[in-house]
């Protein structure tokens, strides 16, 4: 005999589903709270500090290379050349290294079964995430204020920029965040690594100016196409066809698929481990 179906199971299921995304959503709130307290919390005006050092940065950079050169290499303002460059480049260091560490900087909370490595990791991508977007509009529009820097932003791609930047911080991010849990001396191989990355992203000249057949090789590194991307949504002028949305988009998502598939295998082990 076939027995009988109880019509409040799919019911109860969905009531459990629910319920899960319910917990699971003021988990990632309280972990949101959690992170803007002791990260910009801590210190006399934390948010005011994540402004000012991208634009003290900017001004150091402006000083030194006006004394020496009478233009930048595209457009008349030094500030707006470097602040597209910087900008981007600064969001995916900050993102991507918070993300790196979410598990660390999370370990006590994901004892908790309640809490998961990718409530973790969603939480510090919101709020380093909108700290970023905030830092890039007062340095980008001060600049635009302050000084005639005969730009046309074109709003659309520096948002589709943003996002981008946004997506490969979170694949190189989750990629990292096993690693760095898994391999702690790996923490200190990618800071060694990366040193140069802010020269080799093209923050300080164009991509077009580099010789071959180093122009080829500097080509793999995403964040020239990012920079690059920036740079052509305030010059008309600057083509930037060498951007690739496929090539950064594959690093990226490639990037996260082997984070999060390591990461639910073996996330609780290293938390054990540790």
């Amino acid at each position: 005999m076939t027995s009988p179906i109880d019509p409040q199971v799919p019911l109860r299921a969905s009531a459990v589903r629910n319920t899960r995304r319910f917990a699971s959503a003021r988990t990632i709130l309280a972990l949101i709270l959690r992170e803007m307290s002791t990260t910009y919390g801590r210190s006399p005006g934390g948010y005011i500090w994540a402004v000012l050092e991208p634009a003290l940065g900017i001004a150091l950079l402006t000083a030194i290379f006006s004394l020496g050169f009478k233009s930048p290499p595209i457009g008349i303002n030094f500030p707006i050349f470097y602040a597209t460059g910087m900008v981007p480049f600064l969001m995916f260091s900050s993102l991507s290294g918070s993300i790196a560490t979410s598990l660390l900087f999370s370990k006590r909370l994901l004892a908790y079964p309640s809490v998961t490595f990718v409530d973790a990791i969603i939480g510090r991508l919101i709020v380093n995430g909108l700290t970023q977007l905030m830092v890039a509009y007062f340095i980008l529009f001060g600049i635009l204020m302050m000084f005639e820097t005969r730009t046309v932003p074109d709003l659309l791609v520096i948002f589709q920029t943003f996002f981008l930047t946004i997506v490969l911080s979170l694949g190189v991010g989750t990629m990292n965040c096993f690693l760095f849990t898994m391999v702690p001396v790996w923490q200190r191989a990618w800071s060694v690594i990366t040193r140069p990355l802010f020269i080799l992203s093209c923050v300080l000249f164009l991509f077009e100016t580099v010789p071959q057949p180093y122009r080829d090789i500097l080509w793999y590194n995403p964040l020239v196409h990012v920079v690059g991307r920036m740079r052509s949504a305030f010059y008309p002028s600057y083509d930037a066809a060498y951007v690739s949305y496929t090539y950064v988009y594959s690093v990226a998502l490639i990037s996260l698929a082997v984070g999060l598939v390591f990461l639910s295998r073996y996330h609780r082990d290293m938390l054990n481990d540790g």
